[in-house]
């Protein structure tokens, strides 16, 4: 159980951080923020999955469940390297090309030629330690770029299904492929490292997110088909979602593969388990998104287009935690995201290992004083957010509720003199909760066009950045202190 310190925190995804490429990334502005978390007196930054993302850029589907998106790399950062010399490209970036993956690939040309012993010993010493996953991913890497980034699912059969003697035959031929992509990786991994060190130099802990279920086109799908639900050719037969919810009436259809858990069973759960490695390398907590899936998931037949017609299935997530225990150890730095239906074998499951779950304020109001995320229901083993980043802001929210709910709001507090999103805020960081976590978005009190994603659509999401100018204008960092002075924080 994590020890239920009292603690405030900021959720902001790394591509939110200012900064002049086309979205956040490792370098300057990263340990800028950091700085201004610990002025703030604020001991948690969350932030979204890191993985590499796809054509919608969301960080819930990614090419791996271990890989680093190269995308957050700062090329800045790796200008500090010796051997690294932009002035030496040969050419301008211009807006036709992926100005990062150029930098990426000239940085690669010269750590070959020119890199001292000490890094290629760092170099090689990663790859061991990380063959685990790397090894299939750098592979599955290189081949999509062979096969114009297709579907693994629409590669010739003999790369499809794994043929070992064509694999071996590629891992030669496209030799050079495969170390440039371990190459990013490890610049990844060291530059998030560097990030996290100075994080934690400071008090200040990393909070991280995985989403239960993986991408289909993902090299952990490709190399483990027996552990999902696919037919013989690696089509999905079914897929993962939730029925009709707060957020849609027809539910959401993911599309994910769902887990052939018989098969993780009999295997030990060794795939979790070295999952979940990956992921405490890399963060100091970790919130298990749609833990409930590990109770029972929605499985939705591949060829519905809506959620609608799917089921309930039972899965042995306590088998599965069980065996991670064994592995980590008892005390495992988990949070449960246990929102939606959540039934008593849910709550079970989570209070079996003592996992914090969470309360939203934004869900808390409109209904019966029974509600469990009004505040009077807190529970000290728990985070609190005002919203996580698939709601409205606090502000954008409370703009569109209806007259009687907003009044609900005030009649709560008791109060009708503090603005939103001020009063949420505040709300948050006086509850019982260990943990209390804000939206950047709310501490800078934006309205709905700050929206980070609306949870059933594929456009338009995930773009949101701040400026620092901004957090300025709203006295941010003297607002954040006061409120950990005033709530023990």
């Amino acid at each position: 159980m994590i020890k239920p310190e009292r603690m405030a925190g900021i959720l902001l995804h790394i591509t939110s951080l200012p900064g002049k490429g086309e979205n956040g990334d490792f370098g300057e502005d990263a340990f800028q923020f950091v700085d201004f978390l610990e002025k703030s007196g604020i001991k948690l930054w969350q932030v979204l999955p890191l993985g590499p993302t796809m054509a919608d850029l969301s960080p819930y589907q990614s090419t791996s469940a271990h890989a680093g998106n190269p995308a957050l790399i700062s090329i800045d950062l790796l200008s500090s390297y010796a051997w690294f010399d932009k002035t030496e490209c040969s050419i301008e970036v211009d807006k036709t090309q992926d100005a990062k993956s150029y930098w990426l690939k000239l940085a690669f040309e010269q750590f070959q030629k020119v890199a001292d012993e000490n890094f290629r010993a760092d170099f090689r010493a990663f790859c061991e330690k990380q063959e685990y996953w790397l090894k299939d991913y750098a592979l599955f890497v290189a081949l999509k770029e062979q096969f114009e980034n297709k579907s693994w699912v629409d590669w010739p059969v003999n790369y499809r299904n794994r043929d070992q003697v064509s694999l071996e035959q590629a891992r030669k031929q496209y030799a050079q492929e495969i170390e440039f992509a371990k190459f990013v990786q490890f610049i990844f991994f060291s530059q998030w490292e560097k990030l996290r060190k100075y994080a934690n130099s400071k008090n200040i802990r990393i909070f991280g997110d995985l989403p239960l279920f993986v991408s289909h086109d993902s090299a952990d799908v490709w190399a483990n088909k027996e552990l999902f639900k696919l037919d013989g050719e690696g089509n999905l037969l079914y897929v993962a979602g939730v029925p009709p919810d707060y957020f849609s009436e027809t539910g959401q259809r993911w599309g994910n593969p769902v887990y052939d858990w018989v098969s993780h069973e009999v295997e030990g759960f060794n795939w979790w388990i070295d999952r979940l490695k990956t992921q405490f390398e890399l963060y100091d907590y970790v919130r298990i998104d749609h833990f409930r899936g590990l109770e029972g998931y929605w499985e939705i037949p591949a060829d519905h287009e809506t959620a609608l017609n799917g089921k309930w299935v039972k899965s042995p997530g306590g088998k599965m935690l069980h065996a991670v225990a064994q592995r980590f150890g008892k005390s495992l730095p988990l949070i449960a995201e246990d929102l939606g239906s959540i039934t008593d074998e849910v709550l079970a499951l989570k209070n079996e290992f003592k996992l914090p779950g969470m309360k939203i304020l934004q869900f808390a109001f409109g209904g019966s004083a029974d509600n469990p995320y009004l505040p009077h229901h807190h529970e000290e083993a728990s985070v609190v957010y005002t919203g996580t980043h698939d709601n409205n802001t606090t502000l954008g929210w409370f703009n569109a509720l209806p007259e009687d709910v907003r009044a609900h709001v005030y009649r709560y507090y008791g109060l009708t003199h503090e603005s939103m999103p001020w009063l949420l805020n505040r709300s948050a960081f006086a509850s019982v909760a260990c943990m209390a976590v804000l939206p950047m978005q709310d501490v800078m009190a934006l309205d709905e066009t700050a929206r980070m994603n609306v949870p059933g659509t594929v456009e338009g999401n995930w773009s949101w950045r701040f400026q620092w100018d901004e957090i300025d204008k709203v006295k941010a960092s003297e607002y954040l202190l006061s409120m950990c002075h005033l709530y023990d924080r």
